[in-house]
């Protein structure tokens, strides 16, 4: 059986992540590369997915404008998507990979895609951040 954790852990370091905290029981590590706009990132090991999730924003107002807005960028996002909190005031970045057979490029590729959608949207996600 494969060990997931320790796998994706690897795939981690390998790609120059620095984890910050890990449970291995529970399956749970936090990273960062601040370079590559990316703070704070959990991955969630939990077979047969590999859950990845970071906190963007909070709403201070439940903005139409904002919403819709984030919507649309959804579309545009290569791997992964906002999504919002139980309570829906905070908005997240989500992305869920199989994690039986995942390799190093496909966690690569989600990695990537966060880091992009925070270069290239951060000015609107300070805006928003601030309604």
């Amino acid at each position: 059986m494969k060990d997931h954790f320790h796998i994706t852990k690897d795939y981690l370091l390998e790609l120059d992540f620095n984890i910050s905290f890990q449970n291995p029981e529970d399956g749970i590590l936090v990273v960062q590369k601040e370079n590559s706009g990316i703070k704070n990132l959990i991955l969630g090991v939990a077979p047969p997915i590999l859950i990845l999730e970071q906190f963007i924003f909070k709403i201070n107002n439940h903005s139409e404008k904002v919403l819709k807005s984030l919507l649309q960028k959804n579309r545009d996002i290569i791997h992964g998507a906002f999504v919002l909190n139980e309570s829906g005031d905070k908005v997240i970045f989500r992305d869920t990979l199989q994690i039986e057979n995942m390799d190093l490029n496909e966690l690569e590729g989600s990695l990537n895609s966060l880091s992009l959608l925070m270069s290239e949207y951060s000015d609107k996600i300070i805006e928003f951040s601030k309604y």
